[in-house]
């Protein structure tokens, strides 16, 4: 186990949350969680529904405020936070009256950017044709996801944070999904991923992360480790699948 609060002090600190709450309501989404994550490693987001996984993301992304406690992305560097991260929501935010290449224009216009051959460049990074001129709203699911990742790329994000990347997408494309974040993650990208299907991410993974009633309240490099522990605390497990 990696103690959240004792992680190497060499590494630079891609985002560090402390005592961060969330209410909504009576319910408590978030229990003061407090972790460290450090610069270019792959992390998976694990738990049971209600664990405070997504919302954990939405604090990251600055989607939300916490009720109290804070959250620091990139040691304030003055990069803001906008340009910093790339999120890519369990619903595509794509324009279903739009092509995959108009979509992705449109988003990279939001940020300033015209550059067309890098969205085509993108659309290719996830495994879909630039010339396809087919309007989003008639994609499958799986190529929804596939051009939702491409959108939460556009801007050259330093931090992704993906929210159930692989929903409704086949094993072959989910893999080759895996291959384009691994490669983020080698070119010094920091990525967070919830999901319910670790298994695809076992050798990509730098540590899964478990969280329980709003909280971190496990680390590890080893999934099969985390599915003993997950067993032993008697918790259901459809989050650490381990087998291929």
């Amino acid at each position: 186990m990696i103690s959240p609060d004792k992680l190497s002090d060499t590494q630079s600190v891609a985002v560090r949350v402390e005592n961060l709450a969330r209410h909504f309501g009576r319910f408590a989404a978030l229990r003061g969680v407090s972790a460290e994550f450090p610069s270019g490693k792959l992390y998976v987001i694990l738990g049971d529904n209600g664990a405070g996984k997504t919302t954990l993301l939405r604090s990251i992304a600055g989607l939300l405020q916490p009720t109290r406690g804070s959250v620091t992305i990139l040691a304030d560097n003055g990069t803001a936070r906008a340009r910093a991260v790339g999120y890519m929501a369990h619903p595509s935010l794509l324009y279903d009256e739009m092509s995959g290449m108009e979509n992705l224009r449109y988003f990279a216009a939001l940020y300033g950017m015209y550059d067309e051959a890098r969205c085509a460049e993108l659309i290719k990074l996830v495994g879909l044709d630039p010339q396809l001129t087919r309007r989003v709203g008639q994609y499958s699911q799986g190529m929804r996801q596939r051009m939702s990742l491409a959108r939460a790329l556009v801007h050259d994000p330093h931090i992704l944070l993906l929210d159930e990347p692989f929903s409704n997408v086949d094993v072959i494309s989910g893999r080759s999904m895996v291959r384009v974040l691994a490669g983020m993650r080698d070119a010094g990208k920091t990525v967070f991923i919830v999901t319910h299907q670790a298994s695809l991410l076992k050798n990509a993974a730098a540590e899964f992360v478990w969280m329980q009633a709003g909280q971190i309240v496990r680390r590890t490099s080893n999934l099969a480790d985390l599915a003993d522990y997950v067993a032993d605390a008697g918790t259901a497990t459809p989050n650490v699948e381990t087998a291929q």
